[in-house]
């Protein structure tokens, strides 16, 4: 009994460690593919794809960099900054205020800021252009902050409140017995005991705003505030594509979000076990 059990552990073992394999090969094989298909020639890259390159040169780069590459960074870099910093602060003084303030009507409020994430960005694009354009905010950084802080809210706000829920009341009782008001509470206390579901959410808003498509190719039009996923097209063109190029520019922009995932993952892991989980 003990050699049967011994057994069908060891084929447990294996049969774990080869879906495992098998997930890192899927993972990372198109990674490393698209990132040595960037040091190729066009000629080079059709003739022998999974070939290593001939010429280890970084010309296709510094290429794609000169295309335009360094202004969508530019942008894409503000975007998600400024709207990362406007949905976390304002998501998290909501959820301080639904979970530690009574307020009227609160599972109300709670429910209507939960149904935002029932709405598809997709069916508010033909109202949403139209009030852009009457605002003359179209075709403008403001757009797309505005647009990126709105449609995140209410899951970062669902994350940050799930975790406050679970914070000692105690904290802010002796907190206003030392005379702390609600703002110096939130700010200095709660704030920084939330900070494994705020790294958990700043990574999750950068993913999202970094890679998203729709918003930004519907909303902007001008070179100037074209983001990474959308400026990365102006690399194709129907009368002949450069792809070793366009491969090296989706190499620059995939850059960032790997070390920042690869520097937050313990927070960002705990905070979303932590939270969610709650």
């Amino acid at each position: 009994m003990v050699t049967r059990l011994n057994f069908l552990g060891v084929i447990g073992k294996i049969f774990i460690w080869t879906f495992l394999l098998g997930l890192v090969v899927i993972v990372v094989y198109p990674l490393l593919w698209m990132i040595l298909n960037g040091f190729k020639e066009n000629a080079e890259l059709f003739d022998n794809p999974l070939a290593f390159p001939l010429d280890w040169s970084w010309a296709n780069y510094a290429k794609a960099w000169n295309r335009g590459v360094s202004n969508y960074l530019m942008t894409s870099v503000l975007v998600t900054v400024t709207s990362t910093i406007a949905t976390v602060f304002i998501s998290a003084w909501a959820a301080y205020g639904l979970t530690r303030v009574n307020i009227p009507f609160n599972r109300t409020v709670v429910t209507l800021i939960l149904g935002g994430l029932m709405l598809a960005p997709a069916v508010a694009l033909v109202p949403l252009v139209k009030m852009f354009q009457t605002l003359g905010l179209y075709n403008t950084f403001w757009a797309l902050l505005i647009l990126y802080t709105a449609f995140r809210i209410p899951f970062t706000t669902f994350l940050i409140r799930a975790y406050m829920i679970d914070l000692p009341r105690e904290i802010d009782e002796a907190a206003e017995v030392d005379g702390s008001s609600r703002w110096s509470t939130f700010w200095r206390i709660i704030l920084p005991m939330c900070k494994p579901i705020i790294v958990s959410t700043v990574i999750l808003h950068i993913l999202f705003s970094w890679n998203e498509y729709l918003f930004a190719m519907v909303f902007t039009s001008g070179t100037g505030v074209q983001t990474l996923p959308v400026g990365l097209t102006s690399l194709m063109s129907k009368h002949g594509t450069d792809y070793p190029v366009v491969f090296a520019g989706m190499v620059i922009a995939a850059i960032p979000v790997v070390l920042l995932f690869f520097f937050g993952q313990r927070y960002f892991i705990k905070g979303l076990a932590d939270g969610i989980g709650k």
